[in-house]
């Protein structure tokens, strides 16, 4: 696992250790688990559950009309 040495506001890192000591958990292991919920490449579970709610959105052929076609793309080959 990585070290990563951060410097934060005394204030901030006040309040930090105040909400790992809530979690019952180190300051670190806290910091990971806030940089972990910022950059995870998923939907929330809220949005998840109305996918499909909306019965009369339009498809996505209808939202791209108008925009034109796409530009030629070169070959990847």
């Amino acid at each position: 696992m990585a070290q990563v040495t951060i410097y934060l506001a005394d204030e901030l890192e006040t309040q930090a250790r105040a909400a790992a000591t809530i979690r019952g958990t180190s300051l670190g292991r806290w910091i990971a688990e806030q940089v972990a919920e910022k950059i995870k490449n998923e939907w929330p579970p809220e949005v998840l559950a109305v996918v499909g709610g909306f019965p009369d959105f339009p498809d996505h052929a209808t939202l791209r009309a108008g925009y034109g076609t796409d530009s030629v793309r070169e070959s990847l080959d």
